[in-house]
């Protein structure tokens, strides 16, 4: 009976995972990875950002230089698109100082065609890992992408980091400098001196003795002259 009873069971069973529907269940093994776009052309930018989220990486953006080494400090990413034409710092500066900050870091430039030489020689400096014209296409970046992972060079223009950018330590410094003094006016033009309040108390007191003397010896005069004490007009003559 048991040994019948486990061969219905096989024999019911077998059809059931011959007919059954497979699962595949795909396994994503890759992190979702960071890119930072430090562009000043708004379009551009996007494209960029666009392209890559196709690709399933995340993207900052900024167009400032100094915000730019701030976020790859702060976020690690994988991969820098640059151009030179940023805010605060250009971007061969603000590439440079990537590159100091770490060694391993894969910058690729963005430029029109019109400023490719100024990029290539940027891009020589801060040991660039490629260099991308516009209009941007996704075809452009697939093309060239391969290489960006590739062995990163050396960034010579290091060397001469701290002499690239004179003006903007020199407009640190008048910003630190305070405004010189309002000039003094001429002496000619300087107000007198006011009166010393003991001044105003002494002449005071001399016009409280003098004037009530000369009324009174006003109306000692006019008293004798009525009374005819004294004749006014003897010292007239």
């Amino acid at each position: 009976m048991v040994i019948r009873f486990y061969f219905k069971l096989i024999s019911h069973t077998v059809p059931f995972l011959n007919n059954a529907p497979s699962v595949c269940v795909t396994m994503n093994s890759q992190e979702q990875k960071t890119a930072l776009v430090a562009i000043s052309n708004p379009i551009t930018s996007g494209r960029i950002s666009t392209i890559m989220k196709e690709k399933n990486w995340i993207c900052i953006k900024t167009s400032d230089g100094d915000e730019a080494v701030d976020f790859y400090v702060e976020k690690k990413p994988k991969i820098v698109f640059i151009s030179l034409d940023l805010s605060t710092i250009n971007g061969h500066v603000t590439a440079l100082e990537i590159r100091e900050i770490d060694p391993g870091a894969r910058i690729v430039f963005v430029s029109s065609k019109t400023r490719i030489s100024k990029v290539e020689d940027a891009a020589y400096s801060a040991g660039a890992v490629g260099i991308l014209t516009t209009p941007l296409t996704k075809s452009k970046i697939n093309q060239k992408w391969d290489n960006f992972f590739l062995s990163i060079p050396e960034a010579p223009g290091l060397v001469d980091l701290d002499t690239l950018y004179p003006e903007i330590t020199g407009k640190e410094e008048e910003e630190n400098i305070p405004p010189p003094p309002l000039p003094l006016p001429p002496l000619t033009q300087l107000p007198p001196p006011p009166a010393s309040p003991q001044k105003k108390k002494r002449n005071r007191k001399w016009i409280r003795i003098i004037l009530p003397l000369i009324i009174l010896s006003s109306l000692i005069l006019y008293l004798l002259w009525d009374l005819e004490y004294i004749k006014i007009t003897k010292y007239m003559s």
